[in-house]
């Protein structure tokens, strides 16, 4: 509980001389403290983040499935004195390595919506399989509920899916799942609930999908361009009927796949210090 230090009970509101209520009022302060740092600690506890979404943008750069924002007219980082973006400033609280390292850590929990204990308990579970534990921890994280309906297009972002799944409008083989952090494997189907609603709000954001993928098609037919440079694109590890509004799971995602532009061993390093 917050006190005043070296002041008496001036600033506590507690003077017997002044009304016979000061007792009462001296609890109330107290309650109010109470309460405030109640306040404070449940918000901190939450596992999403729901503050400015450009504010996380121009500190670590682009993530596709945080927002569909860009920064336009806002070249340097947030805050009163801010460098410009994705320039190392002359002197830092941090050291360059931790500072790498912590941002490309960073970037794996706002792109995915996931807090801190999530994604150390992704990294714990891909260090005990077998393989390169970046590529698994990127393998996890791409195979979350939420994110597969991002990647196939139901939803324009991430937190978007995320609400779509937590209200119940999407189908794993058939059964309904409401949990976003839920891992899909190899060969599930992902439906939509045979409601006018769900398939109305789904609908929707597919078809408008759609017609962005087809305009990168159009446009990649005209230049050499690489697949992996669009967002909007369907993945090879998914794959997706426009009219029965469904989706399948092939095959974990490979690293080119990945959207979010992120070094997966500065994130092994970090962890394993």
């Amino acid at each position: 509980m917050v006190k005043a230090v070296g002041c008496g009970s001036t600033i506590r509101g507690f003077n017997p001389r002044r009304s016979p209520f000061s007792v009462f009022d001296s609890l109330l302060i107290d309650w109010y403290y109470i309460f405030q740092e109640f306040y404070f600690y449940q918000n901190i506890k939450m596992a999403r983040y729901t503050g400015p979404r450009i504010r996380i943008i121009r500190r670590l750069g682009l993530l596709p499935g945080l927002t569909r924002k860009n920064i336009k007219n806002r070249a340097t980082s947030p805050g009163q004195h801010g460098k410009l973006i994705l320039t190392k400033s002359k002197r830092s609280s941090l050291s360059d390595d931790y500072r790498d390292r912590l941002f490309e850590k960073q970037k794996l929990r706002f792109n995915y919506g996931i807090s801190e204990k999530q994604l150390v308990s992704y990294y714990r579970q891909a260090k005990s399989e077998v393989g390169s534990t970046g590529n698994l921890l990127l393998q996890l994280l791409e195979s979350r509920l939420d994110c597969i309906i991002y990647r196939l297009g139901f939803a324009p972002t991430i937190p978007s899916a995320r609400q779509i799944v937590n209200h119940g409008h999407i189908l794993v083989n058939g059964k309904v799942i409401n949990i976003p952090s839920f891992l899909c494997q190899k060969g599930d189907l992902i439906t939509v609930k045979q409601k006018d609603q769900s398939k109305r709000l789904i609908g929707i954001n597919l078809e408008n999908q759609q017609q962005k993928r087809t305009l990168i098609q159009r446009r990649m037919k005209r230049v050499n361009l690489t697949k992996s440079r669009f967002h909007s694109l369907l993945p090879v590890h998914l794959s997706v009927d426009s009219e029965s509004l469904s989706g399948k799971f092939l095959s974990p995602v490979k690293r080119k796949d990945v959207l979010v532009r992120v070094n997966e061993l500065k994130v092994v390093e970090y962890y394993s210090r």
